[in-house]
């Protein structure tokens, strides 16, 4: 496999939930391999924006709460307005809440489902639709890419609807590739283990907790924004032409243990 069969070089990458974390190394990553940036956040994503344009790609912020489907349409006129079109979708945004599932609250519920699988699902049909004016047409393809979970494959305890959106994006992916790769278009996904970001802050910092989580990964360390970032550049690539349908596990080894 060449180095060029990796290159985005022209390629216009949507992000959602780019703000941090996960979204921002993957943005990065993506504009690092030469592609331009739509960036769809909630919160200012200055400091992601930064970063890509300093590896010479262009940025456009699209400011959009994706608690609804509402925006789903705007977000894909936007980015073909500013940049073009859409090659790359990578669905990151996502939201989580804790209790006992005896305890667990409709409304807490309805959030997670919202967020994690409902509009996941309507904005990728938004930009499928786009993807079909012009998907194969000029021997290239467009990618999708979701951000699933070690909970697509586990149960986890006290995230009732963060398990059940995880595992409906997992099954969802699948679904969406069997239609979609005739017209096109690769869905895939990325399950991350347990990566360093300001949402896994408490546990790095519990001792207790970091131990645990540490001896049960092979690779013996966090995992990195980079390391997701990586995986989404080659399923977003011409390398990726033949996968589909895959959950593509970046977890140090935890699901092997």
């Amino acid at each position: 496999m060449t180095v060029q069969a990796f290159d985005l070089s022209g390629k216009v990458a949507l992000v959602t939930g780019a703000n941090t974390g996960i979204g921002q190394g993957i943005a990065v990553a993506l504009a690092k391999a030469g592609a331009n940036i739509a960036l769809a956040a909630r919160r200012s994503p200055d400091e992601t924006k930064a970063l890509v344009e300093a590896e010479g790609g262009r940025a456009h912020v699209v400011m959009a709460d994706l608690s609804s489907t509402q925006p789903c349409e705007r977000i894909v006129d936007e980015t073909v307005d500013a940049l073009g079109r859409i090659d790359i979708l990578v669905n990151n945004a996502g939201i989580i809440r804790r209790a006992d599932a005896l305890d667990f609250s409709e409304e807490d519920w309805d959030a997670v489902m919202d967020v994690n699988l409902k509009v996941l699902f309507f904005l990728s049909q938004a930009v499928a639709r786009h993807m079909t004016g012009w998907a194969s047409q000029d021997g290239t393809r467009g990618k999708i890419v979701n951000i699933a979970s070690m909970l697509t494959f586990q149960g986890g305890i006290r995230v009732p609807s963060y398990t059940a959106s995880k595992s409906g994006v997992g099954g969802l992916t699948k679904l969406l590739a069997n239609e979609w790769a005739p017209k096109g278009i690769n869905v895939n996904a990325i399950a991350p283990g347990y990566i360093a970001t300001n949402n896994t802050a408490a546990l790095q910092a519990d001792e207790y907790r970091n131990r645990q989580i540490l001896e049960r990964i092979p690779e013996g360390r966090w995992g990195d924004p980079a390391d997701i970032g990586g995986a989404a550049v080659f399923l977003a690539s011409k390398a990726a032409d033949y996968v589909q349908g895959h959950i593509l596990a970046v977890d140090g080894g935890w699901l092997a243990r």
